[in-house]
């Protein structure tokens, strides 16, 4: 399994296992990430995040403790090749560069070893940390989708669309 692990500065990205289930359930349904992450069966969409573990990746730390969550995309068509990423980390484990690393971590693989020349991600306009966390590793604000995400309440929020160009990327940090 070590194949498939994808090594950061302070994380590790491995393939989702059924052993990470709980952790990731149990994360999913905090406040603070059910706030972004919202449905109404986490533990289903769980299990079929299981269903597709090269696409999900769980964030551990050097003792293989579980503290997050990543997903990538990718657009296939050779004239629109990108990818995506998306992230959560456990907040009791917030502002200590897991997330950072892990977005960066994850946008290296997809440059040097995907081949892809430009990564998106679109937090909601008011995830200041979110943003900020994104903007250390590069990503710049590309523009604002309005009315992009259905709330709880069945309102609409806007989403900010950041990017990061493999031309773009800081140094280590």
């Amino acid at each position: 399994m070590d194949d498939d692990v994808i090594r950061g500065a302070r994380v590790r990205l491995r393939p989702i296992t059924r052993e990470d289930r709980d952790a990731v359930v149990a994360m999913r349904r905090t406040p603070e990430v059910h706030r972004r992450w919202r449905g109404d069966d986490v533990a289903a969409e769980v299990d079929a995040d299981l269903a597709d573990p090269a696409r999900h990746l769980v964030v551990t730390t050097d003792d293989g403790r579980v503290v997050g969550l990543v997903q990538d995309g990718e657009e296939e068509d050779t004239d629109y090749r990108s990818a995506s990423v998306d992230l959560f980390v456990d907040p009791a484990m917030h502002r200590r560069g897991y997330g950072s690393d892990a977005v960066r971590t994850l946008c290296d693989h997809l440059f040097d070893e995907r081949g892809h020349h430009r990564v998106t991600i679109d937090p909601a306009v008011d995830d200041e940390a979110a943003i900020a966390c994104y903007a250390r590793v590069g990503f710049r604000p590309v523009g604002v989708l309005r009315a992009y995400e259905r709330q709880s309440d069945g309102t609409w929020a806007d989403g900010l669309l950041m990017e990061l160009l493999a031309t773009d990327r800081p140094g280590p940090g």
